[in-house]
């Protein structure tokens, strides 16, 4: 069994079913080739992508895993937390139909049938990350620890793997912090969160980043009195001011009682309880919980990997060093995903994965500077962001006019009661060139891919505002800050030539 399969718990019907595809017991190993095209280590979505797509091309693949096949999002990240949040989501929407003339005058969530739920549609989705899939599609599968025994070999379960390439795909784990008493807690990460069985009545979230927020407004949804204690000035420090506090507002509607600035000096258990020891602009005071949810981001798997012997240079925060195309410091060894970038996105995954690809089996020149990549907070609202903040255009020397919709002003938002929320487009000074967007909405990660789509193309808002589109429908958010700009090409000099000639062909 995986070194840490306890996270995979309750041993459910789900659960077992989960383990059968993702790390089956009895699995043999198969017996290795003389070479490999391409050996790849870890199997989360970087490491398959890799291995699914050289066999796909013909190239001789093995693929080694030391816990979960599909990794973390399919385990203990996208998968079972945005099935969690559709079920609050669908309770927060019936506690607020009365305004829609909907009576619901009771109405209820199951936290138990919801956590069955999330872990039999986890189990429905493994089969296409599972060991057997990779096998059926002609990619040797290795269970167990790799280790680098020099630059072209690797060790797994007592055998050797010699290869010509080879991509460290082994992505990262939930970083901990070093306060006094938190392990001796046993506080949940995104790791253990998904296999609670009952609903803690009081939770304290440390961390107000991304993880942070979504789980603690699932958790407060389901009815567990949530405390969300984040030491910067602010939740969601690396998003727009304006949308973080538009998210806050929000997570303080659902009962989230928020503390920033907030410094956590020790946690102490006192029987059943957990009490944290805070401190708030220089005054102490306790909070007492059930539990504690640590969500403070996510460090790189680098350890016991053997990379000195490999020749590949790593740092235990930063991750595995990498080149613009992806290579390591063994050119024959390239790293993918989390444990090689500081943004962790299973889409950032699987576009590295498809770079290593031309790169490494090809003699490619992909680059990772070039790719333009969009991310999403899925809280309610959600918070999707591509390209610059104002704050990065200020710091490379990059002038830019910024153009503001709020959705209140969008009629289909209005319709569905949803109004809570802007899209924020910054473009380059004179010019209607895109170089970055902001969207606050409820489906603001199904939207921000139009705007991803314009930057990459080069498509500017003069264009944009030429798209049709359905009315009514939220996406008009887009064409109506289209329209903004075209209203700024009507300079005083325009209108007074349009004057003239309107006055001459009346």
């Amino acid at each position: 069994m995986a070194s840490d399969a306890l996270k995979i718990a309750p041993l459910d019907v789900h659960n077992r079913a989960l383990l059968a595809q993702v790390h089956p017991p009895g699995w043999r190993n198969p017996r290795p080739a003389n070479r490999y095209n391409l050996v790849v280590v870890g199997a989360g979505t970087a490491g398959l992508v890799c291995a699914v797509g050289a066999a796909g091309l013909g190239a001789k693949v093995a693929i080694v895993e030391r816990d979960f096949m599909g990794g973390d999002c399919l385990n203990f990240g996208c998968v079972p937390s945005k099935a969690l949040i559709r079920s609050t989501r669908a309770v927060a929407e019936a506690r607020s139909a009365a305004v829609l003339g909907v009576k619901a005058p009771s109405v209820g969530i199951d936290f138990s049938a919801a956590m069955e739920r999330m872990r039999r549609i986890r189990a429905e989705l493994a089969p296409n990350d599972s060991a057997e899939r990779l096998r059926d599609l002609g990619v040797d599968v290795f269970i167990g620890e790799g280790r680098f025994t020099s630059r072209d070999q690797l060790e797994v379960d007592g055998q050797s793997l010699r290869f010509r390439r080879a991509v460290i795909a082994t992505g990262a784990r939930a970083a901990m912090l070093p306060i006094s008493g938190l392990s001796e807690a046993n506080s949940l990460t995104n790791e253990t969160i998904f296999s609670l069985t009952e609903l803690p009545r009081r939770l304290a979230v440390i961390g107000a980043g991304p993880i942070g927020c979504e789980l603690a407004q699932v958790m407060g949804r389901f009815g567990s009195q949530v405390t969300l204690l984040e030491v910067e000035s602010q939740i969601l420090i690396r998003e727009d001011r304006d949308a973080a506090e538009r998210v806050e507002r929000a997570l303080k509607r659902d009962g989230i009682t928020i503390t920033t600035a907030a410094r956590i000096l020790a946690v102490e258990k006192r029987g059943t309880e957990k009490v944290l020891r805070v401190e708030v602009g220089g005054v102490e005071r306790e909070i007492s919980v059930d539990e504690i949810l640590l969500g403070v981001g996510r460090l790189p798997n680098v350890d016991g990997l053997g990379l000195e012997a490999a020749g590949v240079q790593y740092d235990r925060s930063a991750g595995v060093k990498v080149d613009d195309c992806l290579r390591t410091t063994n050119a024959s060894i390239y790293a993918a995903g989390d444990c090689a970038s500081a943004l962790k996105f299973t889409h950032l995954s699987d576009a590295h994965a498809r770079i290593v690809l031309r790169n490494a089996l090809f003699l490619g020149r992909a680059r990772v500077s070039v790719l333009t990549v969009p991310w999403c907070t899925y809280t309610d609202p959600e918070i999707a962001h591509v390209g610059l903040y104002e704050a990065d255009a200020l710091k490379h020397g990059i002038k830019i006019t910024t153009y503001v919709q709020e959705m209140a002003e969008v009629d289909r938002a209005v319709l569905d009661g949803e109004t809570e929320g802007f899209l924020k487009v910054h473009v380059k000074q004179g010019t209607d060139q895109i170089v970055g967007a902001t969207l606050v909405a409820r489906h603001a990660g199904e939207l921000i891919s139009e705007l991803t789509t314009a930057m990459v193309a080069g498509v500017g808002l003069g264009k944009l505002a030429e798209v049709v589109h359905p009315y009514p429908t939220q996406a008009e958010v887009i064409r109506k800050i289209a329209n903004q700009y075209n209203r700024t090409r009507l300079t005083p000099f325009a209108a007074k030539m349009f004057r003239r000639w309107f006055a001459w062909t009346r």
